[in-house]
């Protein structure tokens, strides 16, 4: 066995035990009035389950003095909220039997402490993969309301994204044949305080700008921009990957704008990206390996080999995977139908 092929027998070692299936697969039909469109994805759940998962996080994640503050969201939705957000959160409120406060505040709520890593790599050929964890609290909940959505437009996938049921927003999701985006938390202190004001300004929640981008960009470089300059209610990550070599890029965000810009920099060995949850050029906290151990499982598997299965299994090396973890994906725009998402439980 080469070393190439014994480094690959040790990342296979190193893999979590964690069983994996893929969530259910809905589709939203964005020709629908936004109030009916996620109608046809409830069936596929228990709507009491649904209230009692929903309203456990809300209560467990939202502090109590949010909860006053949304009231006049609320009581204004449209004037606050824009379309088709609005009209989607007040159409599953009605169906789920809650409150429209209660609607917001749980698409809110998720995107608080969203843990997560990112990948971004190119291999050898110039082919381009993408590849997140979704970590989050609430694993015994989260895992039975993980969904694959299939937006779809003209009869065709406009763009297909993984969330949870209730949550209108994406963290993760491809545009077929030109991008694909993932989002990862980026912790600056007082969360709540600035994300409510940022919200109440009519700043944008972070995963409804991915929804928005993967809906209106019309390539990589059209996403790139819209993800770096659009205001937003929190600090974030967005890991953008497009279709021809060099298109990868790690954005650190501040709400008004950039922090950083980190490409892809192929011809100088830099091959691969990997984003967690804090800024890529200081070094993680030592409580917290997952940047390291996904840097040594990258450069264990080489960009001769880094494909789907190969990603698939960086993905799952503990820590990268870990007991939060609810879900890895691994796409490609290039080739969309290979989009897949397996929710993680631990054996």
């Amino acid at each position: 066995m080469g070393a190439r092929g014994g480094c690959a027998a040790l990342l296979l070692l190193l893999c979590g035990a964690a069983a994996a299936a893929p969530p259910p697969l809905c589709s939203v039909s964005l020709e629908q009035e936004p109030q009916q469109r996620w109608l046809p994805a409830l069936r596929h759940f228990d709507r009491a389950f649904l209230r009692a998962a929903l309203a456990r996080v809300v209560d467990e994640t939202v502090p109590k003095w949010v909860h006053a503050a949304i009231r006049p969201v609320a009581e204004k939705l449209e004037s606050f909220i824009p379309q088709p957000f609005a009209g989607e959160i007040l159409g599953m409120c009605k169906a789920l039997g809650i409150s429209v406060g209660d609607g917001i505040l749980i698409n809110l709520a998720y995107e608080f402490s969203a843990f997560c890593t990112s990948i971004v790599a190119q291999d050898s050929k110039g082919n381009i993969y993408h590849g997140r964890n979704m970590d989050y609290a609430f694993g015994d909940i989260l895992r039975k309301i993980t969904i694959d959505v299939q937006f779809m437009k003209n009869g065709q996938v406009a763009y297909k994204g993984t969330t949870f049921m209730g949550y209108v927003g994406l963290w993760t999701g491809q545009s077929p044949h030109k991008f694909t985006i993932s989002g990862d938390e980026r912790d600056k202190g007082r969360w709540w305080e600035n994300a409510i004001a940022a919200f109440l300004s009519q700043n944008v929640p972070v995963s409804w700008l991915v929804r928005d981008t993967l809906g209106k960009a019309a390539d990589f470089q059209a996403a790139v921009l819209k993800l770096a300059a659009t205001p937003i209610i929190a600090d974030v990550y967005y890991i953008v990957a497009g279709t021809s070599p060099k298109e990868g890029v790690v954005i650190t965000r501040n709400r008004r704008g950039p922090a950083d810009i980190w490409p892809l920099e192929p011809t100088a060995g830099a091959w691969f990206r990997v984003e967690t949850n804090y800024d890529h050029w200081v070094a993680p906290p030592p409580f917290d390996k997952r940047r390291t151990a996904a840097i040594k499982a990258l450069n264990a598997t080489g960009w001769e080999n880094i494909n789907f299965e190969t990603l698939f299994q960086v993905l799952s090396v503990r820590p990268v995977l870990n007991n939060y973890t609810i879900y890895t994906t691994v796409m490609s725009a290039a080739v969309p139908d290979k989009y897949m998402t397996q929710i993680r439980t631990w054996e």
